[in-house]
């Protein structure tokens, strides 16, 4: 099922998102719900707040991506209670967008380098580190776990020329090829 994607303003994106365990109600149709609503909306990743759930899990699915003969640089998988054990490397500048904040990009510095811990969806735990345009995804919908957004890291010169727009976004003046649920 394709679920409503909660739009900026929404108070559960700026939360920090709770852990869950392998008896969290309904978990493997949520998981689908979210792949079925993240691919409806053209997106390479989806956290588990942009769909109005506070609980620590996100999809990312990179190999769409990455060209034929580099398919298996890429991902497709599920986190649960993901943390950061480390992140290294330097910093890089890529474009990031985001399927809450729609029709809004901009250049965002991470770390080049993610170590993360998370469980799968059968509980597995699991340490691995990426790298390059995956990682980069996994820090992005990692950052919605923690409440945070990639408008936050903009440079304030682009926070202050985006701010109408976001404002706009917020009170439900934009329009998406996908369903949004906006603040009442």
């Amino acid at each position: 099922m394709i679920l409503p994607i909660f739009a900026y303003g929404q108070p559960v994106l700026k939360k920090k998102a709770l852990p869950i365990d392998k008896d969290y109600e309904g978990l493997s149709e949520l998981i689908q719900d979210m792949w079925d609503t993240m691919y409806h909306a053209d997106g390479v990743g989806l956290a588990a707040p942009q769909i109005g759930r506070s609980i620590r899990l996100f999809l990312v699915d990179t190999q769409q991506v990455m060209e034929d003969d580099d398919k298996e640089k890429g991902i497709k998988k599920a986190f649960i209670n993901a943390e950061i054990v480390e992140e290294d490397g330097n910093l890089w500048t890529y474009e990031e967008g985001c399927l809450s904040i729609p029709h809004i990009r901009g250049d965002v510095e991470r770390l080049d380098t993610l170590t993360l811990k998370y469980m799968d969806e059968d509980f597995n735990e699991h340490i691995e580190t990426f790298t390059g345009i995956t990682g980069r995804v996994v820090q992005h919908e990692y950052d919605h776990l923690e409440g945070k957004l990639f408008t936050e890291k903009l440079k304030p010169l682009k926070r202050k020329l985006i701010k109408r727009k976001l404002e706009a976004i917020r009170k439900g003046n934009v329009k998406a090829d996908y369903r949004l649920k906006f603040p009442v």
